[in-house]
Parts: C-alpha cells; sequence; structure tokens
C-alpha cells in the first residue's frame, strides 16, 4: 500500500508540472491549433499517468479526475473555451484546481439580483433559497450515506451468503455513495483551500422521471457539464446545418453517448487492465439510442401527453437498474475490482488499526 500511495504522489505531482506548463503558455500561444499541438503531449501523459497507479480507488480516481476531466478541460483550453479560458486573469493555483476538479467559483453579491440562467447548476432555485441551509441538510446527507457506504462494505464479508443479483444492487449503491462522497471532499478542500464550490454531482437521481431527467439533470453532473461543451454543442451547431435546429440534438444525444461510452472502457481498463470485450460501451449506446428516441418522441408528441410522474419514475429507474444489471455491474465482478477494493479496504483497516495501537502505547500509563 506505501509503493501504490508513492506512486499515487509521483503521478500527481507529474500532473502539477503538466498543468504548470499549460498555464505558462496561456498567454503566449494563441488559441486553435498551435496551442493544441502544444498541449497534446499533456492530453497524452493524462492517459499514460493512471497506469502507473494498481490501486482500485487511487487509480480509478486519478483517471476519472485527469484522463477525463483535465483532458477535456485542456482541449477546451487549446480553442480557449471552457473554464481554464473564462478568467485572462486567473491564478496557478485557481487554473490547477478548476483544470483537475469538478469545481466552480462562487457567485459574487453583485450577481445577487441577476436569475440565473441555470438554478439546477447554480444551486440557487426557489426549492433552495438559503445556502446555509443547503449546506446543513447537504452535511447531513453525507454523512447517512457515509454510514450507509460502510455498512455495505460490513456486509460484504457476508457475500458467500448472499444472492448475486442482490450482491450487483449493493455494488449499484456502493458505486453512488462512493462517487457522491469523493466528489464532497473534492468540494471541501476547494471551498477552504480556495474559496470554490463543487458543482452539485447528484440531484437524487432515484427520483429521475426519464432519461433525459436522469442523465441531463440528475446523475454525475459534472459529466454531463464536461460532455456538453466538448461533445454536444459542436455535435448539435452542425447537425442544426444539416438537419435543422429542431432535430439537431438527436444526433448530438448520440454521439455524447459513443463519447461517453469510450471514455467508461478507458477508465474501467485502467481498473481491471483487461481488453475491454465492449459490454459497457453497449450499456451507454442502448441508453444513447434510448434518449433519442425519448426526446423525438416528446418533440413528436409537443408534451401534450405525459405518464403520471410515479409510473414514469418507476420505469425510468427500473430501466436503468436493470440494464446496469445486464451490462455495467457484471464488468466490476468480471474484472475482480470488488475484490481488490475489499483487500484495499483490509489494509486501510489493518493500518489503522495499527497507527491506533501505537498511539495508546505511547499514552503516558500504557
Amino acid at each position: 500500500m506505501e509503493g501504490e500511495i508513492l506512486n499515487f504522489i509521483k503521478v500527481w505531482i507529474s500532473v502539477l508540472v503538466s498543468l504548470c506548463f499549460c498555464y505558462s503558455i496561456r498567454n503566449i500561444v494563441p488559441k486553435g491549433t498551435k496551442r493544441l499541438l502544444s498541449v497534446l503531449p499533456v492530453v497524452c501523459l493524462f492517459l499514460y499517468l493512471p497506469l502507473k497507479i494498481s490501486s482500485v480507488h487511487l487509480g480509478g480516481s486519478t483517471a476519472f479526475f485527469i484522463a477525463w476531466l483535465a483532458n477535456f478541460k485542456v482541449l477546451l483550453f487549446a480553442f480557449g473555451k471552457g473554464p481554464l479560458s473564462s478568467d485572462p486573469s486567473i491564478s496557478l493555483p485557481l487554473f490547477i484546481a478548476l483544470a483537475c476538479l469538478p469545481i466552480k467559483i462562487r457567485q459574487k453579491d453583485k450577481n445577487k439580483e441577476t436569475p440565473s440562467p441555470n438554478p439546477r447548476l447554480d444551486g440557487q432555485s426557489k426549492e433552495n433559497p438559503a445556502p446555509s441551509r443547503a449546506g446543513k441538510e447537504g452535511l447531513r446527507n453525507y454523512a447517512i450515506k457515509g454510514v450507509l457506504l460502510a455498512m455495505l462494505i460490513r456486509a460484504y464479508d457476508y457475500s458467500d451468503y448472499i444472492h448475486p443479483n442482490v450482491i450487483l444492487i449493493m455494488y449499484s449503491f456502493h458505486v453512488y455513495f462512493l462517487l457522491e462522497i469523493l466528489l464532497a471532499v473534492g468540494a471541501v478542500l476547494a471551498r477552504n483551500f480556495l474559496g470554490l464550490e463543487l458543482e452539485p454531482q447528484f440531484k437524487e437521481p432515484y427520483l429521475a422521471t426519464s432519461l433525459q431527467d436522469f442523465w441531463g439533470c440528475r446523475w454525475n453532473l459534472v459529466v454531463t457539464s464536461i460532455l456538453r461543451p466538448t461533445v454536444y454543442e459542436p455535435t448539435r451547431a452542425i447537425g442544426s446545418h444539416l438537419i435543422g435546429r429542431k432535430w439537431a440534438p438527436l444526433p448530438a444525444v448520440c454521439a455524447t453517448f459513443v463519447v461517453s461510452a469510450l471514455m467508461h472502457e478507458i477508465i474501467f481498463y485502467y481498473l481491471g487492465r483487461v481488453r475491454p470485450n465492449w459490454e459497457i460501451s453497449w450499456f451507454f449506446l442502448l441508453h444513447g439510442f434510448c434518449l433519442t428516441a425519448e426526446i423525438a418522441l416528446k418533440k413528436v408528441l409537443n408534451d401534450r401527453w405525459r405518464l403520471p410522474k410515479m409510473i414514469s419514475t418507476m420505469l425510468t429507474v427500473g430501466f436503468v437498474m436493470s440494464t446496469g444489471f445486464w451490462l455495467f455491474f457484471p464488468k466490476f465482478v468480471e474484472y475482480k475490482v470488488d475484490v481488490r477494493a475489499f483487500e484495499e479496504y483490509a489494509e486501510i483497516g489493518a493500518y489503522m488499526k495499527n497507527v491506533s495501537q501505537s498511539i495508546v502505547r505511547v499514552l503516558p500509563g500504557h
């Protein structure tokens, strides 16, 4: 475990150096082809670095933050777009934080009277008027999910007595809780050290009333926010010239899910180091096709007919869960991600036990 931590530190030192290089050229190399050629070695390096870490948790989080988020933001930076190009006077620490983490600058008071163009992302809708109250509720929410995650980890000790399908359900909640807690830790660090706040990552995905609602407004919104400017919007712009603005979102959605499928295959390769069989891709391609059909149907019906909310929620969540059990979560077992994760939990537990015993031995009277 100590060797993995050392590799983790080395990888992130390389990331910091690479981002310092990107920061240094922002006012020297003009945006466009020249800047793209300048940052391509950084993109390639960010794809390579996660291979240096074999730990599921350290390697998985590193792959997500640099091979996906940072790379896409650096590519946007090459063309003068995205969060890294939003402020010419941006400081180096802020540049690095924006590149690696799904964060946004906290809104200032001068914008207080200006209505938010996207209350879902800003968290200042009518349903959430008091940040302090929302913060307390969020803290309680993360505490509950942390306890539930610990209970799940403990329950895996009895996996020999649990039905395999129940294990897959446990994996689905494990992934959800772990992602929320991991990103919440990033939010705390960004808020305390840089005065930044994390983009809301999840918005009760189990209450989604459609696939469009699930993928666009509720599930892993940091991925949605980075795929939108890099894939969806350029494809929609091209589609608007070819098939008109009304139907342009359809190929844009398809292209977005194709890229998402590819990136998930890459992430799972980092986790398992196994040649992909593309079942992960089929999961996202299936959802992309169904979401495209859903949007097309809504445009044809022009929202004249809707299912009751309870029924649409049950159908949506049921479809997501059933396809996940079919194509997505079995990969955790096939690639032995679960086994390696439990081994890491055991190592962490043993390490913490040794540390606590060492502290007790040095206390007076022991």
